[in-house]
């Protein structure tokens, strides 16, 4: 079952650092990620979401191959890829997988200006080890599917500036 952890943060850049905590920690298998968005709100009050994985880009990726194939059945490789490639950007522009875009964007319309918040959709549990990375990044809980105890635990986790955790 997967967790959420949504965290908020007094600048825009905290939660960009935090979400590279957490893809190393992945990369260390102390996590498994199912998706991290981090939310900007500018000093405008204008909201940006930075999704992890570029579903435009994507899908862009995977049409202009399909339809370059399909273009070189009947001759014009070229008019495939291009055709293509559009139907595949606007279908990957169109999809949503991982946390909802609507509900990022309307938790982070409350945002202060010049704050972000990073939206943790997790397939595993925050082990002893990943709560030790965590240690001192900051921040505060907005939201959780985590236990009572666990969310505890990693509140006091980023809030904490010592090397040890009880």
């Amino acid at each position: 079952m997967s967790k959420l952890i949504v965290v908020s943060y007094d600048d825009e850049l905290k939660a960009e650092q935090v979400r590279l905590d957490f893809l190393k920690m992945q990369k260390s298998y102390l996590v498994e990620l199912e998706d991290a968005v981090v939310a900007v709100k500018k000093q405008d009050g204008k909201v940006k979401l930075r999704q992890m994985n570029n579903l435009t880009a994507f899908g862009a990726l995977g049409g202009g191959f399909w339809g370059m194939l399909i273009g070189a059945i009947f001759l014009n490789p070229l008019l495939g890829f291009a055709i293509g490639g559009a139907a595949g950007a606007v279908s990957g522009a169109l999809s949503d997988i991982g946390i909802d875009d609507n509900f990022m964007k309307q938790l982070a319309e409350q945002m202060k200006p010049g704050t972000s918040t990073l939206f943790i959709l997790l397939h595993s549990d925050l082990s002893d080890k990943a709560l030790a990375e965590l240690k001192g990044t900051g921040g505060t809980i907005i939201q959780t599917s985590l236990a009572s105890e666990d969310e505890e635990k990693l509140q006091k986790a980023i809030s904490e500036t010592g090397t040890e955790i009880k």
